[in-house]
């Protein structure tokens, strides 16, 4: 972020706001009738122009309008958002459901992909060394506008059925922060490049795995990102 002032900054956490909400390319009169950044549509348009030289949006063959770049939602999710507090009742639904499968070491990685795929409303995701993949909520993807295209829908089916691909997908995504996050335009296939992985390393049923949620690249982060360490805290906490 050292290459952007406060101003950029503030345009580009609305147009990454902006791009979540209404899966469109974001143009420059948008952000001024939407969001108070105090400046004219002229200089909104040449500030996204150099937004867009330095790898942060990227403008729409199709439209006038840009939309943001892995690099620009990575930082949203690292520096500019505020992260929600989850209610009582968030922690409390998704620790019971949890809880009452960790004496059944089949069903628990199972269940936990699906509290993780109704709390998020994507496909939730769970893969453990010994090459075997729990996923649940794949009707979720349907509600997605990403997902209309049915040839984005079948890959990232397979993708889901391949532990091989899913072990390619969770390198790439690998960090020094708890929970990761890798993006279908790092991945080298055009028809996976609308959606977004978001996942943490944890142990369950005394083995190392891989847990997270798959789904467009336009999650809900600043509820996502703390529903995703509630449930990597939770997990640890029964494991001991």
């Amino acid at each position: 972020m050292i290459d952007l002032v406060a101003r950029q900054i503030q345009i580009l956490r609305a147009i990454v706001e902006e791009f979540i909400q209404t899966a469109e390319p974001v143009g420059s009169e948008t952000i001024d009738k939407k969001y108070n950044i105090g400046v004219s549509p002229a200089t909104i348009r040449n500030e996204m122009v150099y937004l867009t030289q330095q790898n942060y949006l990227v403008k729409e063959h199709t439209s006038a309008g840009r939309v943001p770049t892995p690099l620009a939602i990575k930082l949203y999710i690292n520096e500019l958002m505020k992260e929600k507090e989850l209610s009582v009742a968030d922690e409390v639904s998704t620790k019971e459901k949890i809880w009452n499968s960790k004496d059944e070491p089949d069903d628990l990685l199972y269940e936990i992909t699906k509290v993780l795929a109704e709390k998020s409303r994507a496909l939730g995701i769970a893969l453990t060394p010994d090459r075997r993949i729990y996923h649940a909520g794949s009707a979720n993807l349907l509600n997605m506008p990403e997902f209309y295209d049915i040839k984005v829908t079948r890959h990232v089916l397979n993708l889901v059925e391949e532990v091989a691909l899913m072990e390619e997908v969770f390198e790439l995504g690998a960090s020094e922060n708890p929970i990761h996050v890798v993006f279908g335009p790092e991945l080298g296939n055009k028809h996976l490049e609308p959606i977004g992985v978001v996942y943490f390393d944890t142990q369950a049923n005394g083995k190392d795995c891989k847990v997270g949620v798959l789904g467009s690249a336009r999650f809900d982060y600043p509820y996502v990102m703390p529903m995703m360490k509630f449930t990597k805290a939770l997990i640890e906490e029964m494991v001991g």
